[in-house]
């Protein structure tokens, strides 16, 4: 890391620390490098557009630069003799011409097609990525847009999001919608679904075990509704539909509780044929 003086070359004493330039951090050293050229009023010399370049603010903006580069790339353009011809140097260098911009720019789109959320990544995370894609775009003078990002981030999210995708893309235009916007919705319905889980595990089971109970106490109440198989057997109607008959009387459409025959019967046998202790000739 260097220090260059502060001040865009109005003399100023204070210094600001410029990133040093690598092998392989060019898109994100250029990045930081425009800030802080920007900061100092003189960027406007190294990409000076219709307006005429200032002598002296081009010498600290070629100053910045050349602070910035490591000896063998330094020694390349240490001949260059304006700000812009040295950073459009080193963007030949690290971004290639045209030829090789387009090449790199393919990959790039297979990059970004390749995509996906890993299992157990953040959102946040994901976001980052994907966010990230739109400074290398930048770089090879391609945008990147909103349009594209939010289709991404819907498209290859994991399936517990999935229910929050199909809200959005019902009821919104997913082609005009920001990715700020789109990230929001699904931290929202992530958070809500994570404090779900929290709490809504043990009540379920509570739920599930209050049914059974109530469940068991309604057979008890109604003396066991539900026939046993072995004390019906199964006719059919002249429609076809199957129906259960109790085999004491014969009888259809009625429980074993309610069977007529089990009413006239003795007391003693009632209580027999109650618990299923009677075969049908009355027998033990």
């Amino acid at each position: 890391m260097a220090l260059v003086p502060h001040g865009g070359g109005a003399g100023g004493s204070a210094s600001m620390v410029m990133p040093m330039l690598t092998v392989d951090n060019y898109t994100v050293w250029a990045i930081k490098v425009q800030t802080i050229l920007d900061v100092h009023t003189v960027w406007e010399e190294v990409a000076p557009g219709d307006a005429a370049v200032n002598a002296r603010k081009d010498k600290t903006a070629r100053a910045l630069l050349l602070g910035a580069l490591p000896e063998d790339v330094l020694l390349s353009v240490a001949r260059k003799p304006t700000a812009r011809e040295v950073w459009d140097s080193l963007k030949v260098r690290f971004v290639g011409a045209d030829r090789v911009r387009s090449a790199r720019l393919a990959t790039l789109r297979g990059e970004f097609d390749r995509l996906k959320m890993a299992d157990g990544e953040a959102l946040d995370a994901y976001a980052g990525r994907l966010a990230g894609m739109t400074a290398r775009y930048a770089n090879l003078r391609e945008t990147l847009g909103d349009a594209a990002l939010v289709k991404k981030l819907l498209d290859t999210i994991p399936d517990r999001l999935f229910p929050i995708v199909a809200g959005i893309e019902q009821f919104h235009d997913v082609t005009t919608m920001a990715f700020d916007e789109a990230l929001g919705r699904l931290r929202a319905f992530e958070e809500r679904v994570r404090r779900r889980g929290q709490d809504g595990g043990e009540r379920r089971g509570e739920q599930l075990l209050m049914t059974a109970a109530q469940w068991a106490a309604r057979e008890r109440r109604h003396g066991g509704a539900r026939d046993d198989d072995d004390n019906k057997s199964v006719a059919s109607s002249s429609d076809g539909n199957r129906r259960w008959r109790w085999y004491k009387c014969g009888e259809r459409g009625h429980f074993k509780r309610d069977c007529p025959k089990l009413r006239k019967a003795p007391v003693a046998e009632q209580a027999l044929l109650v618990n299923g202790n009677v075969d049908d000739d009355g027998l033990l």
